[in-house]
């Protein structure tokens, strides 16, 4: 009896350890999704402002004598 109680107990300190690591994996991709999201929003926002037909990049404009 006494064994089958430390295998129990044994057991459920392991599948504590794992549940705390798998909230730590999920807390951390949540940041990630977050900061994802808000990159996402950024893009978008800067994609409404270009002009068609404009340059993406400064440095790709055509010089006026050309």
């Amino acid at each position: 009896m006494e064994d089958r109680i430390v295998t129990l107990e044994t057991k459920l300190m392991a599948a504590e350890d794992l549940l705390d690591e798998l909230n730590r994996t999920v807390w951390r991709q949540q940041q990630e999704l977050d900061l994802l999201r808000e990159q996402v929003r950024q893009l978008a926002q800067q994609v409404k402002t270009i002009q068609p037909g404009s340059p993406l990049r400064p440095e790709d404009e055509i010089p006026p004598h050309w």
